[in-house]
Order: C-alpha cells, then sequence, then structure tokens
C-alpha cells in the first residue's frame, strides 16, 4: 500500500397479470432484474478476468506495474446487486502495488511520487510524479495480451478502461488503483492525477440496508432504478438515484412486504427532497446533488405526477377494489412494458 509522505427479452408486450402485486412480480422478474443465468456467467466472466489481469505483470516485455491482489475490488452497481438490465458494464477496481513510491495531498488532490519507486512506476511517471493517464494508457494497451481479447478503449471519464471481449455482451471497465495507509483507495481523475475513493463502504450500506429492512430494499432500489432510467423527465444518474432511495428506506420503520405501497411514498418523498443535499456516504465528495434549481424543479414535477399516479393506482386497488383499473394506473407510471390485465 502506499505510505503518506443481454442477451434478447422475450416479447414483453405477452406479459399479463391478475393483481397489481402478480404484475409487480412479473415485472421485475422479466423487465427490471438481471436475467439470473446471464448474471452467473457474467461472474464467473469477472474472476476469469481477475486471473487474466493477474498475469500481465509477469510479462517482462510489458513492464507492467506489480499487481497487488489482495485489494482488488469488485465495485459498482452489478456488485451491490442494484443493477437493472440490460447488463452492458460490470467495474472492477484493479489494484497496484506501491513499489516504493509514496503519496501526498496538495488542496485536496493526491499525488504520487516515485522518487524511490521501482522503474516500472517510473516509466509511467513525470519528473518522479505517477501519471494516472499514463497508468491507465498502459493498462489498455497491455489488455490485447488477454484471451478473447476484442477491443479496449478508454472511459469517456478517463479513469478506467474499457475492455470488450468477443464472448460476451457486457464490457469491463477496470479501474487502476491504490491502496493507501488510511484504508483509501486512490484513482485516476482523468486528468493525470489521483482522487481518494473505498467503495467498500457503499457495498456494506447497501447491504446493511437490504439486512435490516427484511431483504426488501435490493428490489426496491432496482424497480425504482427502471423508472428513473425509462420514465422520469429528466434522468439521474444510477448513483445519485440509488442514495435518494437508500435515503427514503431510512426514513421507513420498515418496507412493506407490498412493493407498490413503499414506490407511492417514495415518489411523494422524491418530489420534496430532490431540493435537498445529498451527501456522499463515503465522506468524500461532499454533496452528490449537482443539479440546477430549474433541473429540481423537472425531477420534482415528475416525482409528483408518479405519486399523484400511483396513489390512484393504489386507490384502484385497495378502495375500488378494481385491479385491472389499478394496473392500467401503473402502466401510465412504468410504461408499456409493466404487465397488462389479463
Amino acid at each position: 500500500c502506499l505510505v503518506g509522505s443481454e442477451m434478447c427479452i422475450r416479447d414483453r408486450s405477452i406479459i399479463m397479470a391478475k393483481t397489481v402485486n402478480s404484475a409487480f412480480n412479473e415485472f421485475n422478474k422479466n423487465i427490471v432484474n438481471l436475467d439470473s443465468d446471464r448474471t452467473s456467467i457474467a461472474i464467473s466472466s469477472r474472476d476469469w478476468l481477475f486471473k487474466q489481469l493477474n498475469k500481465l505483470d509477469s510479462k517482462e516485455e510489458q513492464s507492467f506495474p506489480f499487481k497487488y491482489e489482495d485489494k482488488h475490488i469488485k465495485f459498482g452497481s452489478f456488485a451491490r446487486k442494484t443493477k437493472i438490465r440490460e447488463l452492458d458494464d460490470i467495474d472492477i477496481m484493479f489494484c497496484l502495488t506501491a513499489d516504493g513510491a509514496t503519496y501526498s495531498i496538495d488542496c485536496g488532490m493526491y499525488l504520487i511520487h516515485t522518487t524511490n519507486a521501482g522503474q516500472r512506476l517510473k516509466n509511467l511517471s513525470d519528473n518522479d510524479i505517477l501519471n494516472s493517464k499514463k497508468v491507465v494508457n498502459k493498462l489498455k494497451s497491455s489488455l490485447s495480451e488477454i484471451e478473447h481479447y476484442k477491443s479496449a478503449e478508454l472511459h469517456r471519464c478517463g479513469e478506467a478502461t474499457t475492455l470488450n471481449l468477443q464472448s460476451y455482451e457486457w464490457n469491463f471497465d477496470i479501474v487502476p488503483c491504490f491502496y493507501t495507509d488510511t484504508n483509501l483507495y486512490l484513482i485516476p481523475d482523468g486528468a493525470g492525477d489521483w482522487k481518494a475513493t473505498d467503495p467498500r463502504i457503499d457495498q456494506d450500506l447497501v447491504t446493511t440496508i437490504n439486512q435490516n429492512y427484511e431483504g426488501r430494499a435490493l428490489q426496491l432500489i432496482r424497480t425504482l432504478k427502471y423508472w428513473n432510467r425509462h420514465n422520469s423527465s429528466y434522468t439521474m444518474g444510477s448513483y445519485l438515484f440509488e442514495q435518494f432511495v437508500i435515503n427514503y428506506i431510512k426514513t421507513q420503520s420498515e418496507l412493506s412486504q407490498w412493493i407498490d405501497i413503499d414506490i407511492v411514498k417514495f415518489f411523494n418523498y422524491l418530489s420534496i427532497h430532490i431540493h435537498d443535499s445529498v451527501m456522499d456516504p463515503k465522506g468524500i465528495q461532499g454533496n452528490l446533488n449537482k443539479f440546477t434549481f430549474d433541473q429540481r424543479k423537472l425531477i420534482s414535477d415528475k416525482a409528483s405526477w408518479a405519486y399523484k399516479k400511483s396513489e390512484e393506482a393504489y386507490k384502484c386497488e385497495t378502495q375500488e377494489n378494481n385491479q385491472e383499473k389499478a394496473i392500467n394506473k401503473w402502466r401510465e407510471v412504468y410504461g408499456s412494458n409493466f404487465p397488462k390485465y389479463e
């Protein structure tokens, strides 16, 4: 460590249901949640990739930085089990050994010093300062050594390399990183320097929340994420939206066994709290809610509309005992992929 100095989906139009509860069950199974068979294959492919990456530093001609195998991390929504269809990317952090390097912090920016480091890190440095762009590019160029390689390119944010393999429909976003003596990870910031993170905190938060709420949190997060992606007037980033759902869950003493009840409540919560700060649970990034006032108003208006429609659906189901009408109301909220009444 550093020391400070899917596949094709069945015809969705045929999904039918007799009750709101069965409609949500079918919707989550066939539309929202990742296909279990593909998920199993994806997990195996991720494990296989780690093994291939671990071999890169043994190829002397590559001069690839030495790995720190015990500190690799599986992160992102796939690792947290909050990802929804389609499975398009899998995130991993590939940890490198400091090899004599140290780090310092300058105005919140992390610098990795390679004055006393091995030659493999020196080769990627400018004036004994490790250049994160060069590290990412070194990773990118080295990936061609991996079996079943199709292509690799820099991720849009410059923090990772996106690997395409011939055998799978998903990509792998590979983030090179270093582990520090403060238990944080340093990852590329996209500009040549480094920034701190610790995705283990996100993982532990989601796992704990799900356990504390009788295993109902994960499905609620995923079902609401579908609405955010497909039916929101201003789609939020997946991570920020996930924090909104988690913050809502924390306001509840329990989650209902009927998922539609908490969906109704969440829409009301979001319409109000989209105007609030959302603090990074890792305590690193500060307020995650960077939306402007106008953007927040658009999201609030859409959430208010969804709250009104979903509340109507709930009343149709519970007061009028009209499952068909209730399901049709939910189709207004969730779109045509939501089951039809049978």
